[in-house]
């Protein structure tokens, strides 16, 4: 390369530094947002007061505005660099999330997002049990799903290769009429809502329609969860849990999800809900790996009362293989409340009893 070559291409090389230093250099920031909420309490409790505080931090030009959106809904615009805004008696439990969008004069925008978290301002009411009368169940079957209809116990159970829809006599135990599901598929929670029966599967994010009276596969359809656990429905709804503490209501012709509800109580996420069973505007949900169900009000989330079954089974064969409490049925016409479990050998017909 000869000097003259070589001195050209110095120059266009520092000229060409020199402009790209300058431009990012003059590269408009985006503003800062810290983002505080809070209410009178240590937890914010449902019905409170939440307290929204907004700072802004501009390092070149001007601030514009910033916009407030709480669960994607927008809520206030503000001018000044600071400055607090104020949910008035927040109705809704669960985890929420905020997110602040500053806005400078420029265009250019900094978005934050946090997330607060409303628990319920109700302490659960604690019930016990008396036990009214057992029935023979079947001590093979892992049941998942539970449900009377007609007088007549529909029973999901689940591991693969094992799965079946069953129609069993309630007083016998003896199973009426059965289906079993492909090996693939691992039965989950059912409800009867039209004359059709509902049933989820676990993994498979499938769930099968069947013929109330014939038992025979009428159609199948697909969840947005990524799991099957229980269902239920109320006068318009089927509605499913995947495990977690979220209630997602479906609609039964589309059999899409409609809407979710969190469930709490005073102190946390009430997690692990399985069997689902509705009765008088409350849903019932056994916890999984414990003995306690939970009654919930749709209408909130909230656990309204906690029940211990502790000590309905006992089992004289410790040999026996035994699972968790797992199904609930409420008999629609008589109200009488039935619990059984997973390898459970008795169907136990019960009364509730308010503890204190």
């Amino acid at each position: 390369m000869n000097i003259r070559l070589f001195s050209t291409f110095i120059v266009l090389s520092v000229f060409i530094s020199s402009f790209s230093c300058s431009n990012k250099a003059n590269r408009s920031r985006k503003p800062a947002v810290r983002i505080t909420a809070e209410s009178v309490h240590k937890k914010i409790v449902y019905g409170d007061d939440i307290n929204i505080g907004i700072s802004v931090k501009v390092k070149d030009g001007e601030l514009k505005e910033t916009n407030i959106y709480v669960d994607s809904v927008l809520i206030t615009s503000n001018k000044n660099a600071e400055f607090t805004y104020t949910l008035k008696g927040f109705k809704s439990i669960g985890k929420h999330t905020i997110k602040a969008q500053a806005v400078k004069s420029d265009g250019v925008e900094g978005v934050y997002f946090k997330t607060f978290e409303v628990l319920s301002d109700v302490v659960p009411e604690k019930y016990g049990y008396e036990l009214v009368q057992s029935y023979p169940h079947n001590e093979t079957s892992f049941t998942e799903g539970l449900e009377i209809h007609n007088g007549f116990l529909y029973e999901s159970t689940g591991e693969n290769g094992k799965s079946f829809l069953l129609k069993n006599n309630l007083k016998t135990g003896q199973t009426v009429k059965s289906v079993k599901l492909a090996d693939k598929y691992f039965g989950e929670g059912i409800t009867i809502f039209n004359n059709r029966i509902f049933q989820l599967t676990y993994k498979t994010k499938i769930g099968f329609i069947y013929d109330l009276e014939s038992l025979a596969l009428v159609d199948s359809f697909s969840f947005e969860s990524s799991e099957g656990w229980g269902m239920t429905h109320d006068e318009k709804y089927l509605i499913m849990d995947d495990g977690a503490n979220v209630l997602t209501y479906l609609d039964p012709i589309t059999l899409k999800t409609v809407k979710k509800l969190q469930v709490y109580d005073d102190k946390d996420a009430v997690v692990y809900l399985n069997e689902l069973e509705y009765s008088d505007g409350y849903i019932y949900a056994n916890i999984w790996t414990t003995n306690l169900i939970a009654k919930i009000d749709p209408q909130t989330g909230k656990v309204v009362a906690k029940i211990d079954l502790d000590g309905i089974l006992s089992m004289p064969n410790p040999n026996k293989q035994v699972g968790e409490l797992n199904g609930i049925a409420i008999d629609p016409v008589t109200k009488k409340m039935y619990v059984t479990g997973k390898f459970y050998p008795k169907l136990f017909e019960i009364k509730l009893v308010k503890k204190g």
